[in-house]
């Protein structure tokens, strides 16, 4: 992302919103997401979760640090995965793949949590979140100015944008993504035990499709399906005072 924005024409405080956006991301979302994991394949019968140190909100007992720069820098990056048992489950495939879904599941409930904040901002402190300046455009042939986002506010769209992009690239049907795991309930024991054995492969395959941005226009459609109906969902509750 900051290799996007210091090439591309944005100011200052949208760099800065980034990288506080990004930092909350690495120290608190990504956490978040594992732990998620974690919680689930404990609920569903994996008794060893606890005493491999994951069971935790912990950012240490997380964070990757090439994964957390390749965020900073990129806009995709990953956490320590967490290590399940599938074996402790009464049906493996399924509970690998309840366990997996969790973690996207976790990145959209964070953007939810952003999206509330910044609607109910912009319901009832209008000027905590944008500024009074704007661009003079013409929209429906009409002149309309447009608001500014204030640091606050670009912070809070990037938090959300992030966790949006996570929740779908997480769901990418290549091992070792979370969507692989999903797509295995569907596959024969011994297409899974194939895509297991050759990961380190799919792994690198993964980083050169996406360096070749195969997957942006897919995950720009489901980003901005998501953040529209995200959008669209908390404003109801602030419908009677808008």
């Amino acid at each position: 992302m900051l290799l996007t924005l210091f090439n591309g024409n944005f100011t200052m405080e949208q760099v800065f919103a980034q990288i506080l956006a990004v930092l909350a991301i690495v120290f608190l979302i990504l956490p978040f997401h594992e732990w998620a994991h974690a919680f689930t394949a404990s609920c569903l019968g994996d008794k060893g979760i606890k005493a491999r140190g994951r069971l935790s909100l912990n950012p240490l007992s997380h964070i990757d640090p090439i994964g957390a720069l390749m965020l900073l820098l990129v806009g995709f990056g990953w956490a320590k995965p967490v290590p399940v048992d599938p074996r402790y489950f009464k049906r493996p495939k399924v509970g690998m793949a309840i366990t997996a879904l969790m973690g996207p599941v976790a990145n959209v409930v964070a953007a939810l949590g952003g999206f509330l904040v910044l609607n109910g901002l912009k319901t009832f402190a209008l000027s905590s979140v944008y500024t009074d300046s704007g661009k003079i455009v013409y929209e429906n042939g009409e002149l309309v100015r447009l608001l500014e986002p204030t640091v606050l506010g670009y912070f809070l769209l990037f938090y959300i944008i992030v966790n949006l992009n996570l929740a779908v690239f997480n769901l990418i049907p290549i091992p070792p993504l979370d969507g692989s795991k999903i797509m295995f309930v569907f596959l024969p024991d011994k297409a899974v035990n194939f895509f297991y054995r050759y990961q380190q492969i799919f792994f690198i395959l993964l980083f050169v499709l996406m360096w070749r941005g195969a997957f942006n226009g897919v995950m720009s459609r489901c980003t901005n399906w998501l953040y529209n109906g995200l959008d669209w969902l908390t404003m109801l509750p602030f419908k009677p005072f808008a």
